[in-house]
């Protein structure tokens, strides 16, 4: 193989809620190769949404074997690649021996609804006996859900990471007996997949990066730090089960087996953070929305944590360096976006492709007064509902699968408006255009409604892996690659510019209204179907 010729490339391990892929990216962000795979999924009962922990490193590891042999059948030397990063879905959960390295259980991926209960225990605890914060002050009721919201940014619910580790402790006995044994290391995805990628149990390299860290409930959003206060109010005083926390850019160790053994891990970052980055969102006001298994909107606030009043979430966007100060961002959750899509496809047999949706919805001028609340799991942003439950409403004798698939499309440009609503009131800014990327965004049919429902212009780049492309330049950064730099914008002036499909609102104001008025009402009838306690 002397023959092959030597680049400079950089690769992105992508490991999402469905599918991993492994992409080799050029300073242009062109794809230079690529592989991906989908990985088993587990619904043990109903509400609940698991992995195997071993499948997922087993994907990747895959991933990236089959994308080296694919740069050498181009004829590019598996060298080439300089730094990967990776980026993954948030808020799943996953713990393991550090003697063995082994999972302990399956991971409780982070649309998973079985904590409920957990989640009422601890709205009570915080309402009725209150947080104590440093100093030793307590804060109770509605100054206690203030508190953690301005420790964390975030509220009690079933989606962050503390709170599925609370039940992974309370049910199953190998978990507690890990914790008791100070054997137990509890993590994210990245964490875990950056633990066996760098030598696994033989270095014992157990990080978290902080985007992933700021979703767990267990971090201070000012300090980036883990917080006493926190891991004492959920059980869990003992900081060895934790990870270190490390900044989003930076070269954290080297790939210990494989076609890229040697290779430096330069940048970590959460899924939807990544496509922030991937956007070159980088500066206050800007904003995307990922539309994958679910959907996920994020308005850059920059250095300025904007606690939201609507409904919304501030998180962390990302570090650009262990000294460099964060940038944060407004987000807003939506469960299910592609995941709608995929229902139709695997449980109703109503398409038998993904992009067939789009064929279907086509065929029609409106839903006929068909709404489909896609509440699977509860509604996240800006309802914040455990409760409430998946609706299809305004079904007459006329409806067809034309107006029910018309109806999981709205479903998904509702959500967002009604999360692009609250940013509007919470940074007091309006928005003029959105960015979009993700797998939902390939049919014309979506992104139409899209903007019609939403009323603003929508802008999709021909090249969409933008989450991928984000941990990409992170890593890029963290060695100066092409001379990237994350702080400066101006460096990645050639990173993918290849153009854009831009989509206009046509719908006209009085009907986007009348549909608006009518998913509100549709909302308001899913809610609170679950209480969230048990008999």
């Amino acid at each position: 193989m002397s023959n092959l010729k030597k680049g400079e490339f950089v690769g992105s391990l992508d490991c999402g809620t469905t599918s991993t892929r492994f992409i080799v990216f050029d300073k242009y962000a062109d794809i230079v190769a690529q592989h991906q795979i989908e990985f088993p999924q587990y619904y043990p009962e109903p509400g609940w949404h698991e992995h195997d922990a071993v499948e997922i490193q087993a994907s990747c590891d895959t991933c990236i074997n089959e994308a080296c042999k694919a740069l050498e059948q181009g004829g590019w030397s598996k060298d080439s690649v300089k730094v990967i990063g990776i980026t993954n879905q948030r808020e799943t959960t996953v713990v393991w021996s550090r003697k063995t390295g082994k999972p302990l259980c399956r991971a409780i991926v982070w649309d998973d609804a079985r904590t409920k209960n957990q989640v009422v225990h601890y709205e009570q605890l915080l309402k009725n006996k209150g947080i104590e914060l440093e100093g030793g002050v307590v804060k109770k009721g509605d100054e206690g859900v203030k508190a953690l919201r301005t420790l964390t940014g975030l509220p009690i619910s079933t989606y962050f990471s503390a709170i599925k580790l609370r039940w992974m402790y309370e049910q199953h006995e190998a978990v507690r007996k890990a914790y008791e044994e100070d054997d137990l290391l509890f993590g994210t995805i990245e964490s875990w997949l950056s633990y066996n990628l760098l030598g696994g149990v033989e270095k014992g390299i157990h990080i978290t990066e902080v985007t992933n860290a700021s979703r767990t409930l267990f971090m201070d959003i000012r300090t980036l730090q883990w917080s006493d206060q926190l891991l004492k109010f959920f059980g869990f005083p003992k900081r060895s089960i934790l990870p270190k926390i490390v900044s989003s850019s930076e070269v954290v160790g080297e790939i210990a087996y494989g076609p890229l053994k040697g290779v430096p891990l330069g940048g970590l970052i959460g899924d939807q953070q990544g496509a922030l980055v991937g956007n070159k969102c980088l500066k206050q006001g800007e904003a995307k929305c990922t539309y994958g298994t679910g959907a996920f909107l994020l308005f850059c606030t920059g250095e300025n944590i904007v606690e939201s009043e609507h409904g919304l979430l501030s998180t962390v966007a990302y570090q650009a360096g262990p000294n460099a100060k964060p940038a944060y961002a407004l987000e807003g959750s939506i469960a299910v976006a592609g995941s709608a899509i995929k229902w139709l496809r695997d449980s109703m047999y109503m398409i038998s492709s993904a992009a067939e949706v789009n064929t279907l919805a086509s065929q029609v001028p409106s839903t006929g007064g068909v709404y489909f609340v896609t509440a699977f799991s509860g509604l996240l942003a800006p309802y914040w509902d455990p409760g409430a439950a998946g609706l299809l409403i305004g079904i007459t004798a006329y409806t067809t699968p034309c107006h029910i698939a018309r109806a999981t499309i709205e479903a998904n440009a509702f959500q967002t408006r009604a999360v692009i609503e609250s940013m509007k009131l919470d940074s007091k800014t309006d928005l003029k255009h959105l960015k979009v990327d993700g797998g939902m965004t390939n049919g014309d049919v979506t992104m139409e409604i899209l903007a019609d429902v939403g009323g603003f212009r929508v802008i999709r780049p021909e090249m969409r892996e933008s989450t991928a492309l984000g941990s990409a330049l992170l890593a890029g950064s963290a060695i100066k690659l092409f001379g990237w730099d994350i702080t400066k914008p101006e460096t990645l002036a050639e990173v993918n510019t290849r153009g854009n499909t831009e989509f206009e609102p046509k719908l006209a104001e009085v009907d986007r209204a009348k549909r608006w008025a009518g998913w509100q009402k549709a909302v308001e009838r899913s809610r609170g179907w679950e209480e969230g306690i048990d008999e």
